[in-house]
């Protein structure tokens, strides 16, 4: 490949990759190098493949723009198919690096991106890693495949094809980081959400090994599907197209109207209660898949049998997990007791779970008690039971909560999911999440960030974020409030309610 460019200025900064020569820019004291591509467009013959290594390229390719993000839901709004990123070109990284060049060996911290494994892209200005390099680190951020495209179970496809594609970046990272400044036995992986879900998956894939020496997994989702189950959606989202679901026949329709077809599925899901069972209360069409290969097995049982007993892990979640879906969906400040009943029913574990809540929590009403069985299941209990698995295997892990009540929207959101985003990258005033922090000036939240920053940073240096090691006896766990501490696990009714559980693939229930 051949790429045409103007000859750099002195003060534009080049380096060198395997594959070709980048300009990037120069930004408050950073190196930053945006829209760097890590494979091949997916699409045509790579169409629904594992990740290709991207061609080699003569000249210098301009690397100052964002790529485009992979084809999303707009269900929330937030559509990222910009008219000035069009393209397939999706699967990119970006760098900013304090220090670039081979002998500089710095930190590396790789962001993975949530939305539930339907929407997210690297573009979206929360994840602009300029504050966080500041603190010492080369950060990259990376798009992977979403929805059909990246998780839909397909005959003639391989399973998990967007966290395939996050090993591809973390593949590229191991033999290109050096060029600016990074050091690739130093790699952490983190991610927030669907990105710490993949995240988990990544700790228990094989093809992800020796990839990154730590990881850092916010409020990880238990969504993971079996084969069967994931078949099953697929299926319905094709017959949205009018077609099988087959990578041969998907592969004539254009990768713009996927996200379409699954939004539709995501609207009626409930139609399927019967069949697809928990996942319709949320809903969550799409998840990893347990398949047997590329993910050998859940998180929870590959980290209790020793997968990445070598990795040291930071683990966490926010106190109000659920609020901000309550909002979205529309029931917050009014859920009633019939529809705490049917949360209650359908995810607290155990046949006597409800009950077992109700008298766990004797003083919550419907709403409280709506709130916590949806986070308990959805993210706090699978964010513990991880950081449980890997340290009764021998592996080093480290605990927080973060418990900070965020001012916007009059306080009404507490602490919930996606605040610790703009907290870890420092950007308090810009994108969907700095929504949360509320109108600046932001002294309070500015405090807290940095000290987040700086145990975020800290261990990715050399694994100790600032507290003890999580262990089975003392549980001890570093809340993130408005003066944070080191104390006992918090939620332990939770705990104590979901000791039992294990997480396993989502089965598909009805045939």
């Amino acid at each position: 490949m051949t790429v045409t460019t103007s000859r750099p200025s002195e003060s534009e900064p080049v380096v060198r990759t395997a594959a070709g020569a980048l300009r990037g820019s120069r930004e408050a004291g950073l190196v930053v190098f945006r829209g760097i591509p890590y494979a091949e467009p997916p699409v045509g013959a790579l169409r629904f493949a594992a990740p290709r290594p991207v061609q080699s390229w003569d000249g210098v390719r301009a690397a100052v723009s964002y790529g485009p993000p992979p084809p999303q839901s707009s269900v929330l709004g937030t559509d990222a198919q910009a008219p000035e990123t069009a393209g397939d070109g999706w699967l990119t990284v970006n760098v900013w690096s304090p220090e670039p060049g081979p002998g500089a060996s710095l930190p590396v911290m790789v962001w993975i991106p949530g939305g539930g494994y339907v929407i997210g892209a690297s573009s979206l200005p929360e994840f602009d890693g300029g504050r966080l390099a500041q603190g010492g680190v080369v950060v990259v951020t990376l798009n992977y495949r979403l929805g059909i495209e990246g998780f839909a179970q397909l005959e003639g496809a391989p399973a998990n094809r967007g966290l395939l594609d996050q090993v591809a970046a973390l593949q590229w990272v191991r033999d290109n980081i050096r060029a600016f400044g990074g050091d690739p036995d130093r790699v952490t992986v983190f991610g927030q959400s669907a990105g710490g879900g993949s995240v988990a998956a990544l700790l228990a894939m094989p093809r992800a090994a020796g990839l990154f020496r730590r990881a850092v997994a916010q409020s990880v989702p238990g969504t993971f599907f079996s084969p069967e189950l994931a078949a099953d959606i697929a299926a319905a989202c094709a017959a949205e197209l009018g077609a099988r679901p087959t990578a041969a026949e998907l592969s004539t329709v254009a990768p713009s109207r996927l996200p379409a077809a699954a939004d539709a599925i995501s609207a009626k899901i409930g139609q399927w209660r019967e069949r697809w069972g928990q996942i319709t209360h949320r809903p969550i069409p799409f998840a990893p898949v347990v398949d047997g290969d590329v993910l050998p097995a859940t998180p929870w049982q590959a980290l209790a049998d020793g997968a990445g007993r070598d990795i040291d892990l930071l683990v966490g979640h926010v106190r109000d997990e659920h609020r901000l879906f309550s909002l979205i969906d529309g029931v917050l400040g009014q859920v009633t007791q019939e529809q705490a009943e049917t949360a209650l029913h359908m995810l607290a574990p155990g046949p006597d779970g409800a009950r077992r809540y109700r008298e766990g929590f004797p003083d919550a009403g419907p709403e409280e008690l709506y709130e916590l069985v949806n986070g308990d299941w959805l993210f706090r209990m699978p964010t513990l039971h991880l950081a449980q698995a890997h340290t009764a295997a021998g592996g080093r892990t480290h605990v927080y909560e973060l418990t900070w009540q965020a001012p916007g929207m009059g306080g009404a959101l507490g602490a919930c999911h996606g605040l610790d985003v703009p907290l870890v990258f420092g950007n308090l005033g810009s994108g969907q999440p700095a929504l949360l922090i509320g109108e600046p000036p932001f002294p309070e939240a500015e405090a807290l960030s940095a000290q987040i920053r700086t145990a975020w940073t800290a261990f990715a240096a050399g694994g100790d974020p600032g507290w003890p090691a999580y262990d089975p006896e003392q549980r001890l766990a570093q809340l993130f409030g408005t003066r944070p501490a080191v104390t006992a696990y918090p939620e332990e009714t939770s705990r104590e309610l979901w000791q039992n559980h294990t997480f396993p693939a989502l089965p598909l229930i009805g045939r």
